[in-house]
């Protein structure tokens, strides 16, 4: 009995071997898979960083892009804001202009405008300038 008891106790340990290497095999298969995830997943981190590096530097370009742009719309607005300021002044210029031609003619006696027909186109020029003035100041006011 003493010699079955030893071989029952060995052919146990030898079943318990074999498990452990089959054990052992499927873990290395397991291991060299999570390897080759790894390596894939350092490549994507790699590719990662490189794109977000790409976008801060387009991100900087367009901050870069949004100065200049907001710049030149300040000096543009600025601009414009001389070139209307320009304009009324001579459009109030203009207006007096329109008042002292308005006395003048008005001033003339009706016989002096029968005879000169000249005088009577000038007050008529004068009157469609101003009216032309007033149309281009109402479409620069709205």
């Amino acid at each position: 009995m003493t010699h079955t008891f030893g071989f029952m106790i060995e052919s146990m340990v030898a079943i318990l071997l074999l498990l452990t290497i089959l054990y052992c095999v499927r873990l290395s298969r397991q291991l060299r898979l999570l390897r080759a995830d790894e390596q894939s997943l350092r490549a994507t981190i790699a590719e990662l960083v490189t794109a977000t590096g790409i976008a801060e530097r387009a991100i900087g370009g367009l901050k870069s892009t949004m100065r200049d742009g907001e710049q030149s719309l300040s000096a543009t607005l600025a601009n414009a804001q001389q070139a209307s300021a320009d304009i009324e002044q001579q459009l109030a210029a203009g207006r007096e202009l329109m008042a002292k031609l308005a006395r003048i003619t008005g001033a003339a006696k009706p016989t002096e405008l029968a005879e000169a027909p000249a005088a009577r186109e000038v007050a008529a020029a004068a009157q469609a300038f101003a009216e032309r003035a007033k149309a281009r100041v109402s479409g620069l006011a709205a």
